[in-house]
């Protein structure tokens, strides 16, 4: 399931700039080869990065396992795709054309088995590029020969290096594969997950300190103040009429112990109450306090967001706002106390706000929700109970001045008055030391609680989410899968409107950005790939340049804004990048009848790197995921020479492969 709500739409005109859009990082499985990895592992990784997408990190990665003494025909094989994958011959430098030359005479010396005959008919394959359409019968059949999944792992990393006649008798398999293949696995229910970013984990506000101890400190010395105090006047009233205090003195007793009982219970809930209202004080939105805390203001649209869709059965979603107001604030505050860090989105903790908003859900429906607050609301039969006995307790301390005025001279009265005024002092003093202590056991007992059980609960709801996130989200391979059939088909899709087959097509390259509004995600030391795109690609034919493009969503494929424009080899004058740090790459084709046409090739990720990874590497990891060197090679050659390029770049001038099974 998707929510949607930590997506990001921003709108702008073609050409115009838009500021970065949010990207996540997983730490996924793909791994970064480091200089103490066997080489075993180094080609296991080199393999992981080319199943993924990415290329220019799996040569390297091979490479460096072969020159360390891991070779053979299975690694051999790897090694030509990972040099040949999103590239054409003519990329290739010299040593690079060398060593393929070099290592398709070691295959004799490879043991016998499928990797060896995969290995044979990939070289065969480049040995084609130098010979006549007609004579490839005997290695297409070598190929068809191949498993489904060897054969398509050579067709698609040999996808520019493969035209003419030999494609053509391919690519309708292919074409019906990439059909096959486009939405296989449950694309369109799983590729959001992608773009989820890691969830932080749970937390619970933990119970407060308790100030039992400096409650306790203080009681004894104001408990015997007020025992002094008391116990004086009640002599003095019993020297003074002794009957009549025989009566008044029990009476408040009775009362101060009525008081107390009930009192206690008054105070807690009341404590209780205002220490909640204290710790989740939240600004009102339209308050200025409250204008300069971004995430605070996230948190609350993100509850009011959740809180609009997970609604109780039959009440409106405006009526269960409104009725949820405080509790929705309270929620607010806490999330923010417990998660305001910087660098934190509130994205990755929309699992624990839809959790929240699903609890208070089910606990009205079960008519428990606001349990909490009448349990925190004193009945008011505790408090008349409670306000009647301190009336007693006043009245009776009014009679026992009468009793000793009425008994004793004015020196003792003013003592008495002394007593009565001691007395309500102390007793005041140690009433609240005493409710303080008790009720701090009380409070920390019932903190304690419900902070075991609120984080059970969310250690709960993050591990479903988690797990669930985890089992959904597509793997690199998938995703790279789906990009490839997508690709594939665009291709088709134009080869079918300008009715061409790939006898008529020289060479193509395709250039696949960043679409806006987008949501971007990687895995560590991967490219990035975006949830929505933009493909462009260039058909190169005898009479020139056919470009077409189109945006896509990347979840169903749909597509829209397609252009399509043809230009005469001559008509491009040049072509030129511009990198800017803070902004990213683009590309500007500049043609003489028309103005420069800017594309954004990838936006700055400087700032969205783990600390182990370089942003130089990170950049050409994208920059050859978006298919962007050969893109820009291929046009700067047609810039240059003109149609001179086709001669230039003709297969008939490469040199042979021998490659003898």
């Amino acid at each position: 399931m998707n929510d949607g709500n930590s997506v990001t739409h921003n709108s702008a005109d073609h050409g115009s700039t838009v500021g970065i859009q949010a990207g996540v990082v997983h730490n996924a499985h793909v791994s970064i080869g480091h200089q103490d990895a066997s080489p075993q592992q180094k080609y296991k990784t080199g393999v992981r990065f080319l199943e993924d997408g990415v290329p220019s990190r799996a040569r390297d990665l091979i490479s460096d396992a072969i020159a360390n003494g891991h070779d053979n025909a299975e690694v051999r094989f790897h090694w030509v795709l990972a040099m040949l994958s999103g590239r054409a011959y003519d990329d290739l430098g010299t040593e690079e054309r060398q060593r393929l030359h070099r290592a398709s005479g070691l295959v004799p010396g490879y043991a016998e088995g499928k990797w060896k005959d995969t290995l044979c008919v990939a070289f065969e394959l480049l040995e084609t590029l130098s010979i006549p359409d007609g004579e490839t019968g005997r290695v297409l059949e070598r190929l068809r020969a191949l498993s489904p999944g060897l054969r398509d792992m050579i067709l698609h990393h040999f996808d520019l290096v493969l035209t003419g006649g030999l494609k053509d008798s391919l690519w309708a398999e292919h074409r019906q594969r990439a059909e096959a293949a486009r939405f296989g696995d449950y694309r369109a229910q799983r590729v959001w997950a992608y773009f989820e970013p890691d969830l932080i984990g749970p937390r619970a506000l933990p119970p407060r300190p308790s100030t039992v101890a400096a409650a306790q400190e203080a009681l004894p010395v104001r408990v015997g103040l007020f025992v002094v105090a008391t116990a004086f006047l009640c002599v003095l009233a019993l020297v003074a009429d002794p009957a009549a205090a025989a009566v008044e003195l029990p009476v408040a007793l009775g009362a101060g112990l009525t008081a107390a009982h009930f009192g206690r219970r008054w105070w807690f809930q009341e404590h209780r109450l205002r220490t909640k209202n204290r710790v989740f004080q939240v600004p009102h939105p339209r308050d200025p306090a409250s204008a300069g805390d971004g995430f605070t203001n996230h948190v609350r649209h993100s509850f009011d967001h959740y809180f609009s869709i997970r609604v109780p059965h039959g009440i409106a979603p405006h009526e269960w706002l409104g009725h949820t107001v405080h509790i929705r604030n309270s929620l607010v505050a806490e999330v923010a106390v417990l998660y305001r860090e910087s660098r934190i989105g509130v994205d990755r903790v929309n699992w624990l706000i839809r959790h929240l908003a699903e609890d208070a859900r089910d606990r009205y429906s079960k008519g428990t929700l606001f349990d909490h607050h009448h349990q925190n609301q004193t009945p008011a039969g505790t408090k008349a109970l409670c306000v009647v006995a301190l009336g007693v307790v006043g009245l009776t301390t009014l009679a026992l001045l009468a009793t000793v005025a009425s008994g004793v001279g004015a020196p003792q009265l003013l003592l008495a008055v002394l007593a009565v005024g001691g007395a309500v002092w102390s007793g005041h003093a140690a009433g609240s030391s005493w409710l303080e202590a008790r009720g701090e056991d009380r409070r920390l007992a019932e903190e304690t609680r419900e902070y075991q059980e609120q984080l059970a609960a969310r250690q709960a709801a993050y591990q479903n989410w988690k797990s669930f996130l985890d089992a959904t989200r597509p793997s690199e391979q998938e995703m790279e899968t789906w990009l490839a059939c997508d690709k594939t088909l665009f291709v088709d899709e134009a080869l079918r409107h300008y009715q061409l087959t790939w006898r008529d097509v020289i060479t193509h390259t395709i250039l696949v950005t960043p679409a806006r509004p987008y949501r971007r995600g990687r895995v560590k030391g991967g490219p990035w790939r975006y949830s929505r795109y933009s493909f462009r690609l260039f058909l190169v034919t005898q009479d020139g340049v056919r470009e077409v493009s189109s945006e896509f969503d990347f979840t169903d494929a749909k597509r829209g804004n397609r252009q399509r424009s043809n230009y005469r080899f001559d008509a491009l004058s040049s072509v030129q990048v511009t990198e800017r740090s803070e902004v990213g790459y683009d590309l500007e084709l500049f043609l003489t009848n028309g103005p420069a046409r800017n594309i954004r090739v990838k936006d700055a990720d400087s700032h969205q790197l783990a600390p182990d990874e370089d942003a130089e590497e990170i950049s050409e990891v994208n920059l050859d995921a978006a298919g962007f060197i050969h893109t820009f090679r291929l046009l700067e050659g047609i810039a240059a020479d003109g149609k001179g390029w086709i001669e230039r770049s003709n297969s008939k001038n490469l040199p042979s492969f021998h490659a003898v099974g």
